[in-house]
C-alpha cells in the first residue's frame, strides 16, 4: 500500500467521509480516539481543547465528531501535517486487532477498513497514472527542447558557414582559398553529422615524405568517402580525376566524391563512368553545395541520391537541384 501518494496531502471529500464513519469504530472510548490521534502524531494544539472538552462534560461531543474535528484540523494544516496525515491512514489500513473493537462494530470495522483500502488503491492507482502522464509530458517537452535547441545550434552553424562560404568568393590567392575550402566543407559535413575526419596526409615509412593528402572523410550509410575538393580556374581533367580515383582503388571498400568549383571535362566524367564498373564515384560542382545552404536542403539525402544515380544509371555527375 503506497501512503506516500498525494492523496494524503489533503484528504478528498468520498475518504475523509469514510475516515469519519470508520475510526470511531475502531474505537471503543472517546479516550481511545484521543489516544488513536497521539499514536499517529497529532499534536497537541489539535487536541488540547478536545481533551478539556471532554474532562468537564464527557457527553458534549460524541466520537464521530471528534474525529471529524481532529480530521478537518489537520486537513486543514496541509504540507505542516502530512506526516500525521499518512500515519492516520497507515493505521487504519493495518488495523488488524478487532477485539479491541465493541463486539457489534467489529464485523462495520471490517467493512469500513475494506473500504478505505480500495479507495486509496484506486486513488493510489489514478495519482499513479497522472504522475505517469506527467512524466511523459515532461519527457516530450524535454526533448522538444533539446530537439528545437540542436535545431537552432545547426542553423546558426549553417549560417556561419554559408558566410565563410560567400568570404571564400571574394579571394583571389588560390592556394588559400583552396586550404580554406576545405576547412569551410568539412564544418559542413561535421554539422551535417557525417564527417569521419577531417583533411590528413600520409607519409612514407621511408622518409618518402607526403605520398597523399585526403581533404576529408564522409560517411553515408555506412559507407566511406574519401573526399576531394578542388578550387580551380580551369575545369578539371582526366588526371586530375584520376588521381583520386586511384587513392579509392587502393583502399578496399572505399568510395570517392569529388567536389570542384569549375565543374568536369567530359572525359573527365567519362573516365568515372569507367570507374563506376569498380568503384562509386560522385561528381559534385561547388555551386550545388552552396545552393543547398541557399535552400536548406538535407546535405545527406543530396549526397544519396547522387550516389543512387552513380549506382543504378552510371551517371557520376547526376545533379538533383536541377532535376
Amino acid at each position: 500500500m503506497d501512503y506516500q501518494a498525494d492523496i494524503t496531502f489533503q484528504y478528498p471529500p468520498d475518504l475523509f467521509t469514510l475516515l469519519i464513519q470508520t475510526i470511531p469504530l475502531l474505537c471503543r472510548t472517546k479516550k481511545d480516539v484521543i489516544s488513536f490521534f497521539q499514536g499517529a502524531g497529532i499534536g497537541q494544539s489539535n487536541l488540547q481543547d478536545l481533551i478539556e472538552q471532554l474532562e468537564q462534560n464527557r457527553q458534549s461531543i460524541n466520537k464521530y465528531d471528534l474525529v471529524r474535528t481532529v480530521l478537518t484540523r489537520v486537513n486543514q494544516q496541509g504540507e505542516q501535517t502530512l506526516r500525521e496525515r499518512r500515519e492516520i491512514l497507515k493505521r487504519v489500513v493495518e488495523f488488524e486487532d478487532f477485539s479491541s473493537c465493541w463486539p457489534d462494530d467489529q464485523l462495520k470495522a471490517k467493512g469500513a477498513i475494506g473500504e478505505v483500502r480500495q479507495i486509496i488503491n484506486v486513488k493510489d492507482s489514478f495519482t499513479r497514472m497522472r504522475m505517469e502522464r506527467e512524466a511523459e509530458k515532461e519527457k516530450r517537452q524535454s526533448e522538444q527542447k533539446a530537439k528545437l535547441l540542436i535545431q537552432k545550434e545547426k542553423k546558426e552553424k549553417l549560417e556561419a558557414i554559408k558566410k565563410e562560404f560567400y568570404a571564400l568568393f571574394a579571394m583571389t590567392n588560390p592556394q588559400k582559398r583552396g586550404k580554406l575550402l576545405e576547412g569551410v566543407l568539412n564544418r559542413f559535413f561535421d554539422a551535417e553529422g557525417i564527417l569521419i575526419r577531417e583533411a590528413f596526409t600520409l607519409e612514407g615509412a621511408q622518409g618518402e615524405g607526403v605520398l597523399e593528402q585526403i581533404d576529408g572523410v564522409i560517411e553515408i550509410d555506412g559507407n566511406l568517402f574519401l573526399v576531394e575538393m578542388k578550387w580551380w580556374d580551369t575545369v578539371l581533367g582526366v588526371g586530375e580525376v584520376a588521381q583520386h580515383i586511384v587513392r579509392v582503388y587502393s583502399r578496399g571498400h572505399a568510395r570517392a566524391i569529388f567536389i570542384s568549383s569549375s565543374g568536369f571535362t567530359g572525359p573527365a566524367i567519362s573516365e568515372c563512368k569507367e570507374a563506376l564498373r569498380d568503384k562509386v564515384i560522385v561528381l559534385c560542382k561547388l555551386e550545388e553545395l552552396v545552393m543547398l545552404l541557399e535552400q536548406g536542403k538535407d546535405i545527406r539525402e543530396f549526397l544519396k541520391e547522387k550516389i543512387q544515380a552513380a549506382i543504378i544509371h552510371k551517371n557520376p555527375m547526376f545533379e538533383p537541384l536541377k532535376s
